[in-house]
């Protein structure tokens, strides 16, 4: 081996590579001749680890594609070398590939892009990322107190206010059988009461079950819970005090809601991977024009996501998923007031500002990082890796410590404001979201693994300060 490829194989996540032998080509396989053949792929690849779980420095990373021609060869190539001593990968008779690759001890954590080299009378190359996820020992956990206790079936999001918490939760895809909003006592973590939304429109003749509550805020003067619907496309209210139903929108009205932030009569709500934010009034409980967002990266269209709101500023934030970057709403005149890229993000999901919208920090859960963001120049301070999959964040304004949920790492990691990594805490399965209650407690909602223990997950977490 050469100098330049001992180099990159020491880089590089395929060291070690293995494969089951039923997945291997001959060596007598080879691509087309340059130039003379044109074929064409509308399938996919991806990697991930075991049961779904992270890719780590010395465990395994499963490749699963589809789209392929039977019994297409595969050639595989990572920071310009072949992988597997150039040996090509083999489709089965279904066009369906999948693969078991060893990932070595001394992998940096990172995303690394793979070209895919397809053969035989297809011709054609294609791209996927390998995400490896760095594992962050426990630590700090002696500096926090966290309780947990069962609520309802996989709890999407989480919100406080009117002195409780509540929580939206959905099972599964339509028909929705099992979907509830529910209200929580933040002391003792008893469940107070729930409700279950009534059933939804069919849509193409397909029976829809509930309508299913994902996303949760709380307009506490007006004593409503809004939730978004989404597999419905749209948003429905209830009562803070005995969870029943004010107001059900119609169907279709927000394309794919997300995050919901009440503010000054006002309920701001995010349609998934649209450059919108769609507003309503708590008062009349009308449907007002949606705010309009531009995209601060060159031929780019915001796709919105997280949503934070900056009250002291009276500035809302929002992540695009669809672009890394964020965007910055002037609650005063309700239009975009700036926003800014977010360089080495990927797949900007989550947000969090602090009070006085002086610091941003976003989530990109594609490379496991955390960006911490000078929100008036939006120059990225930091970049904190903090595990497989962080999903959602909260500041909690008392240290302005910033809280992540690590969905695949099954953690919650804490960040100083600088971003520097002050605790990592095993707090259950598959953390999805969190709040602040802005008295020092941390609300965290976890779902439950499809096949692992159900006590690890469907349960709501409350971290705060160890006495």
């Amino acid at each position: 081996m050469s100098e330049k490829q001992a180099a990159v194989w020491t880089g590089s996540i395929f060291k070690g590579l293995a494969v089951s032998a039923f997945l291997m080509a001959t060596s007598s396989m080879t691509l087309a001749e340059p130039f003379t053949a044109v074929g064409a792929y509308d399938g996919g690849i991806r990697a991930f680890g075991p049961d779904q779980t992270a890719i780590v420095p010395g465990g395994e990373a499963m490749l699963m594609g589809r789209g392929f021609q039977p019994n297409q060869p595969v050639y595989l190539r990572q920071n310009g070398e072949a992988l597997n001593g150039g040996e090509p990968y083999l489709a089965d008779d279904k066009g369906s590939l999948r693969a078991q690759i060893s990932i070595p001890e001394t992998a940096n954590p990172g995303m690394y892009p793979v070209v895919a080299e397809l053969g035989g009378d297809a011709p054609f190359a294609t791209t996927f990322d390998v995400t490896v996820s760095a594992q962050l020992d426990e630590m700090g956990v002696d500096a926090y107190a966290v309780t947990s206790a069962p609520i309802v079936k996989r709890p999407y999001q989480v919100a406080y206010g009117n002195g409780a918490i509540y929580v939206a939760a959905s099972e599964g895809r339509p028909p929705i059988t099992e979907t509830y909003v529910a209200k929580i006592d933040p002391a003792t973590l008893e469940t107070i009461a729930k409700v279950q939304p009534g059933p939804a429109p069919e849509r193409n003749g397909r029976d829809m079950g509930h309508f299913a509550v994902h996303g949760i805020g709380i307009a506490e003067q007006a004593g409503q819970i809004w939730v978004s619907n989404t597999h419905q496309d749209t948003v429905a209210v209830y009562s803070a005090d005995d969870l029943s139903l004010i107001k059900q929108f119609d169907a279709g009205i927000v394309s794919h809601p997300r995050d919901v932030v009440a503010h000054d009569g006002k309920v701001y709500v995010t349609a998934t991977f649209t450059p919108k934010v769609h507003v309503f009034d708590t008062e009349t409980l009308e449907m007002l024009a949606p705010i309009e967002l531009s995209s601060a990266r060159r031929a780019k269209t915001f796709g919105a996501a997280g949503l934070s709101l900056a009250a002291d500023a009276g500035k809302l934030f929002i992540a695009s998923l669809g672009s890394d970057e964020f965007a910055v709403i002037d609650l005063t005149t309700g239009a975009q007031s700036g926003g800014f890229a977010v360089d080495g993000s990927k797949s900007t999901i989550g947000i969090a500002a602090n009070s006085d919208g002086t610091r941003v920090y976003t989530v990109g859960q594609n490379n496991d990082t955390v960006s911490v963001i000078d929100a008036k120049s939006g120059e990225v301070l930091r970049r904190v890796n903090v595990g497989a999959k962080p999903l959602n964040a909260v500041v909690e304004p008392q240290t302005g410590n910033v809280f992540v949920t690590v969905r695949s790492a099954d953690h919650v990691v804490v960040l100083s404001p600088g971003g520097e990594i002050l605790a990592n805490l095993p707090t259950g399965s598959l953390p999805n979201h969190l709040t602040q209650d802005g008295n020092g407690n941390i609300f965290v909602v976890h779902m439950a693994r499809r096949d692992g223990h159900a006590s690890l997950g469907n349960k709501l977490t409350r971290i705060s300060a160890a006495e």
